[in-house]
């Protein structure tokens, strides 16, 4: 079925991905075939089962084959490999490079679609970490089964586990601390709807989480942006707003900012809590990235011991999007008026969600889940890396680790054009400006460095940003010449 050649240049997977394309494009593995499972083609083919992952990936992202999670992988129709966005889609949440059609994009994954900008990694990569065998036993442990009701704050042994996970990054909390979430969009809810009136005055980062802007505009608030650099907060920035607008809550990230990949040092976020004390305003630490972090980082909720700041963070991007899991922690009369927030929005969670999620963590299996999340994320780091700067984008300050590179693109390059003929082109990317609380003009694009890797991507911007230096060029000697 296939032939390996240990002696040739081109990587293993790059072989294999050529071959199963030719076998789909010559018809020889016809639309809805099953193919090996990624076991079974590496143990036939004497390589790593992560050769064979990265194959599978490149070839899910090229809408050759689709992942149907733990049934396997499947040749796509004949009609979908590679087609065309149809000139009729489905409901769309926006407008084109709004924030919230661009969350739409990467959620509906439409065949064909390289999500290059998402903000998720491959189902391939997250497909073993939730294992069925723990659903079975999640409904083994309530004698209630699928009737089964789950408490407003949690599953208390879910949320002893939640706490445990905290001590570890040196948060001092216990299960009376936390509270359940759907995620880390959820938390951002349910702390605006707790604590946020229309007129008062919210501190966000500029470049800064897209989906939140339009979430505390719906509401009356007023954002004040802080620009955020690779060491923190404008501390400066942040002192100045405080005095000119009495903020009510600071949103900000500290481990491995989204999108800049950047992590903010002990330094600034002491200077942040002396502010906020000062001040009087709340805060809201995003750590929803911090699992894919390799070491330790200071968080803003070790230094402050949760006094006047609310820690959120999320299961969905590094375990399951499935189960929809996250939480919140707090201290307890912070926590009691979030909780009644809940009460009163979703009343609790689902308890085969979080009967299932206890299981995970339980088995004891996340921590070496998350080491292989992080080895495999830093190698598609520097494979994106290196070819993103062969194509033409710049990287000035590239943070450490984590999903996320923070490209600029060169001068005289018009990147709303560019990201608008990118997904004519079938692939999504995000300009910088959709991370802009202002939507001020900006030479970057977040790459997500799983779907960056893809050499589609390259070959993409590598044909436009040449064309747009050769203008330059002929610009520049038309000038000299005159």
């Amino acid at each position: 079925m296939f032939t390996i050649d240990r002696t040739s240049p081109i990587a293993l997977s790059k072989q294999i991905e050529t071959q199963l394309r030719h076998m789909v494009e010559s018809r020889a593995l016809p639309g809805g075939a099953k193919l090996m499972s990624i076991r079974q083609l590496a143990t036939q083919l004497a390589v790593s089962t992560n050769t064979v992952v990265v194959a599978y990936d490149r070839l899910v992202a090229a809408g050759v084959i689709d992942s149907h999670g733990t049934a396997g992988f499947f040749v796509s129709a004949p009609n979908d490999a590679g087609k065309s966005i149809p000139d009729e889609v489905a409901l769309e949440a926006g407008e084109e490079q709004e924030p919230v059609w661009l969350a739409q994009q990467a959620n509906d994954q439409r065949a064909g679609i390289l999500l290059a900008s998402s903000g998720a990694l491959p189902p391939t990569w997250l497909q073993d970490a939730v294992p069925a065998s723990a659903v079975q036993k999640a409904l083994s442990r309530s004698a209630a089964g699928m009737a089964s009701r789950c408490p407003p704050q949690g599953l208390p042994e879910l949320r002893e586990h939640i706490a445990l996970l905290l001590r570890g990054i040196g948060i001092a909390a216990d299960a009376g601390h936390i509270l359940t979430t759907f995620g880390g969009t959820h938390a951002i809810d349910l702390i605006c709807r707790s604590f946020l009136q229309p007129g008062d005055t919210v501190l966000v980062e500029d470049p800064g989480y897209f989906l939140m802007f339009g979430r505390l505009r719906q509401d009356g608030i007023r954002l004040v942006p802080i620009k955020r650099g690779p060491d923190g907060l404008d501390l400066n920035a942040l002192e100045a707003a405080c005095r000119e607008h009495r903020p009510r809550l600071l949103f900000v990230q500290t481990a491995l900012h989204n999108p800049t990949g950047w992590s903010s040092s002990a330094a600034n976020l002491h200077k942040v809590l002396i502010l906020a004390q000062q001040h009087g305003f709340l805060i809201a630490e995003d750590d929803v990235h911090g699992h894919f972090q390799q070491g330790h980082s200071t968080r803003l909720a070790s230094l402050a011991g949760l006094d006047g700041v609310i820690y959120y963070s999320s299961f969905c991007k590094a375990l399951s999007p499935a189960l929809r899991m996250g939480y919140l922690a707090a201290a307890p009369a912070l926590l009691k008026v979030l909780m009644r927030t809940k009460i009163h929005s979703i009343m609790t969670m689902p308890a085969l969600n979080e009967y299932v999620l206890l299981e995970v963590l339980k088995a004891g299996n996340l921590r070496k889940h998350l080491d292989r999340m992080q080895r495999k994320i830093m190698a598609a780091r520097n494979a994106s890396t290196q070819q993103l700067s062969a194509a033409g984008v710049l990287f000035e300050q590239p943070g450490d680790a984590g999903i996320f590179l923070w490209g600029t693109m060169p001068e005289g390059l018009d990147v709303d054009l560019l990201v608008q003929d990118a997904y004519r082109n079938n692939i999504l990317l995000m300009r910088g400006a959709a991370f802009s609380a202002n939507d001020t003009p900006d030479q970057h694009i977040r790459f997500n460095v799983a779907f960056s890797q893809h050499p589609r991507l390259s070959t993409y911007l590598q044909e436009r940003l040449q064309a747009v230096a050769g203008a330059r060029s002929s610009l520049a000697r038309a000038s000299s010449a005159v």
